[in-house]
């Protein structure tokens, strides 16, 4: 047989031995191979960036605020309850006597509960999110009564005619405020300062403005108003006051607003 004449019979034998030499001498494939294209590893990587992307750029702040927006509200819609019901506490003796006993303003139930104190048409309304641990009959009886109690005292007002509240009717440690808002204890609490009807309100507990009918952020030094039930009312918005006894940078900084906000 005489051996092959084409130009390129060299390079052709020379990738012949190149493949017998590799022990590789049948392809048996019947698909298309891209022998120079990426490998399987490569692909994956190319897979796993992609999906990271996506995934990027479907958490941004503006989409994860909008999802939680929407969630907040697909709660409130589903968990909404009308606690006050179709005979609201008309007046703040009836409202009391309502907050010791009606049935479902908290999972546990009436026993245990705080009342509220002070008089109705207060010069200053002091609200919380919730009564001290130890508390009995008397609303903020513990350390954090004590330091309200100094803190009257250095603004030149009579504790006594305060009207001291809170916006949950036991103890309630790490209190949900969103949710519980969201169940109706917002209208519940806003229902209260409207009966109080106080010249003024301060408001202490990070977590108190949705409780207010608020959006949870503090961005600003103090709301200029709420208007429970057609009353405006200024508020002064302050961090907890466990935690402004655990930090005395707090108290100084309660301080510089108050000063700011009564002179208005």
């Amino acid at each position: 047989m005489n051996a092959p004449t084409s130009p390129f019979a060299a390079e052709l034998s020379a990738a012949l031995q190149w493949w017998q030499m590799a022990g590789i001498d049948t392809d048996f494939c019947d698909d298309a191979t891209d022998w120079l294209g990426p490998s399987d590893a490569e692909l994956a990587e190319q897979a796993a960036a992609e999906k990271r992307s996506q995934s990027a750029s479907a958490n941004t702040p503006q989409k994860q605020a909008a999802d939680l927006a929407a969630e907040q509200e697909q709660k409130k819609s589903l968990l909404r309850a009308d606690l006050l019901g179709d005979s609201p506490p008309s007046d703040l003796k009836a409202f009391r006597q309502w907050w010791l006993e009606a049935p479902g303003i908290d999972a546990i139930g009436p026993r245990g509960r705080i009342a509220p104190r002070g008089p109705v048409n207060a010069e200053l309304m002091v609200l919380m999110i919730d009564p001290e641990e130890r508390d009995g009959e008397r609303l903020l009886s513990g350390p954090q009564g004590q330091l309200l109690s100094r803190m009257l005292s250095a603004m030149g007002i009579d504790e006594e005619s305060v009207y001291i509240a809170s916006a949950l009717p036991r103890h309630t440690p790490m209190a949900d405020t969103g949710a519980l808002a969201a169940g109706g204890m917002d209208a519940v609490t806003l229902h209260h300062i409207g009966l109080a009807s106080p010249q003024k309100l301060v408001a202490f507990g990070s977590g108190i403005l949705p409780l207010i009918g608020q959006k949870l952020t503090q961005s600003d030094t103090y709301l200029r108003e709420i208007n429970p039930n057609a009353q405006k009312v200024p508020v002064l918005m302050s961090e907890g006051l466990d935690s402004l006894m655990a930090m005395p940078r707090l108290k100084a900084r309660f301080w510089r607003r108050w000063m700011e906000w009564s002179a208005e």
